[in-house]
This record gives structure tokens, C-alpha cells and sequence, in this order.
């Protein structure tokens, strides 16, 4: 039993955590739900019995876990105007969703379908009550029928319903943008374009590749900048003077980004500073959600280039 349970464990840790991820919105967050998700296995793995469905069992576990996160911290958003208001966001790296070895008879990308991975999605399920957060991941996004999301949280099927007709109604009225299938060869040249302006610090050349209604936000700060008179004196200001940059192309939730290192004025090297990450349309850049350089090791990005 122990044996089966160590492999379970780590056959299972990845989706496990993109599942804590979804239900809280911070990667952070989401690997101290999954060693608490450990722990409690660890605690009842006698009650496990003989042919039990143990990937079940660890979702159950791993959703209790996010929902008594969830009640501790009472974070729900209530309004959603952009990404600003979720300060708790962060990315998630590419790199980590490729480790997740579908699970059997279901495709990979009922785990880590790019629309289900994308910022927006993220962040806009976190309008949602936390039961009703947990009844949409179950149906919509990992499959379960009404009776296994039931089981899971030990509620009706009537229940379960009902939690997933409101979360289907709070998201009618928050459109999300367009994020089905894999990156594109133009949204790969399309980045490239942007890590090269970026790098070269020209304003111009950035503001060419951006549409008018651009949206740039920075979590966890409350920053929100609209349309491209705004971020425009933002680009002015911050890309020249700041120093010289090198950025990286890389990728996070299923998105393109750019990792950008700075050599500050007299300084020595170039240090990680931030990831931009771009939601693109139409061939140019519709938002950028700058996060900071903390994740720089779980993209498998070096601290200095």
C-alpha cells in the first residue's frame, strides 16, 4: 500500500498542483496546498481501500484542501475589471504543464487545455464562491459527471446542479477572450518581434506591434493601464531609462512571454526583473501582465544572462 501510494503521488503531483493552482490563482499557494495534500494522504492511506480509484481520492483531497485555503483566507474577488484585481495571481510555467502524463483513457489536454490555463480563465473563476469554483474544475475542465463531483464534495447531485448553473451564469457575464489550441507560428514571430523591441528599448517599434485598447497590469501591485495613450508614457518612461535589457521568449499558461533580465545603470550584469506575459489578437498584442522574476527557476530561466 505504501508503495502504490508513493508512486500515486508522484505520478499525480503535477496535476494535482495545476489543479490547486486554478482553484487559488498563486503557483505559490498552490505547492503548500500540495504538500498539505501529501500530508493528509499520508494520514489516511488506511482508509483507502483495495481497489480504490487513488487519482479520485487525491482530487477529493487536494479540493478539500483548496476549499479550507479558500474559507481561511475568505479571498474571493468581487469584481472582476482586470487582473489588477486579482493581486494573488501569478503564472504558470509551460515547461511544469508538459511533465503531466495524461491520465489513462483521458486525452492530456482535459488537464491542461489552454483555455482552462490561461490567465483569464484563472482569474475570472476566482469571482466565484469556493464550492461553486470547485463544482466548474470538476465538470468543466477535468470531465467528472454530476454524481462523481457529488461524491467528491459530498453534496446532492442536486447540489452539485445547482453550484454549477450559477458558476456557468457568473461567467456568462464575464466574457473570456479566445485562448483554444497551441501556439501559433505567428504568435511564436509575433513574440520574437516583441522581445526584440523590448530588448532594443524602442518605444516605437514596441507601440507597433500593440493594439489601441492595449491593457497592461502588474499583480500584485494595483496597476492598470488602458489604450495606448496610456501606456505609451509608461513604455517612454521605463524602457530607456531604466538600462540595458536581454529578454528571453519562454512561455506560461499555455501563453507567450518574455523574460526580461536588466543591467541597471553601472551595473555588472544582467539580473532577472520581470515576465511579461502577452494575450495576443489578431496578430498584435492585446494585454501584458508584467509578474515579477520569482518564478524565473520554475521556467528554467537563470537568476543572470
Amino acid at each position: 500500500m505504501t508503495t502504490d501510494l508513493d508512486t500515486s503521488l508522484h505520478r499525480h503531483r503535477r496535476e494535482l498542483h495545476v489543479h490547486c493552482y486554478r482553484m487559488l490563482a498563486s503557483f505559490d499557494e498552490a505547492e503548500d496546498a500540495v504538500q498539505e495534500v501529501f500530508l493528509r494522504a499520508w494520514r489516511a492511506r488506511d482508509t483507502l481501500g483495495g481497489g480504490a480509484n487513488v487519482r479520485a481520492w487525491l482530487y477529493k483531497i487536494a479540493t478539500n484542501v483548496c476549499l479550507d485555503a479558500l474559507r481561511a483566507r475568505s479571498r474571493r474577488t468581487p469584481a472582476l475589471e482586470s487582473f489588477a484585481d486579482v493581486p494573488w495571481l501569478q503564472p504558470y510555467p509551460d515547461r511544469l504543464l508538459d511533465e503531466i502524463a495524461p491520465p489513462e483513457n483521458e486525452p492530456d489536454a482535459v488537464v491542461v487545455a489552454r483555455e482552462t490555463i490561461a490567465l483569464a480563465y484563472v482569474a475570472v473563476i476566482q469571482l466565484l464562491p469556493a464550492r461553486q469554483r470547485a463544482v466548474l474544475i470538476l465538470r468543466e475542465v477535468l470531465e467528472w459527471s454530476a454524481k462523481e463531483t457529488a461524491d467528491m464534495l459530498e453534496i446532492s447531485v442536486a447540489a452539485a446542479n445547482s453550484a454549477l448553473q450559477r458558476a456557468r451564469a457568473t461567467l456568462e457575464e464575464q466574457p473570456l477572450p479566445s485562448t483554444a489550441g497551441e501556439l501559433t507560428d505567428a504568435e511564436r514571430e509575433l513574440l520574437d518581434r516583441y522581445v526584440d523591441a523590448h530588448q532594443r528599448a524602442d518605444v516605437e517599434a514596441s507601440l507597433a506591434l500593440t493594439r489601441e485598447d492595449i491593457r497592461v497590469t502588474m499583480p500584485p501591485h494595483p496597476f492598470l493601464y488602458d489604450g495606448i495613450e496610456q501606456v505609451r508614457p509608461l513604455m517612454a518612461e521605463g524602457l530607456p531609462s531604466a538600462g540595458e535589457w536581454r529578454v528571453l521568449p519562454t512561455s506560461a499558461n499555455r501563453m507567450p512571454a518574455a523574460a526580461c533580465y536588466l543591467r541597471e545603470p553601472g551595473g555588472t550584469e544582467f539580473r532577472a526583473f520581470k515576465l511579461d506575459v502577452l494575450r495576443l489578437v489578431d496578430g498584435l498584442v492585446a494585454e501584458v501582465t508584467t509578474f515579477d522574476a520569482s518564478l524565473f527557476d520554475q521556467l528554467g530561466l537563470p537568476p543572470t544572462v
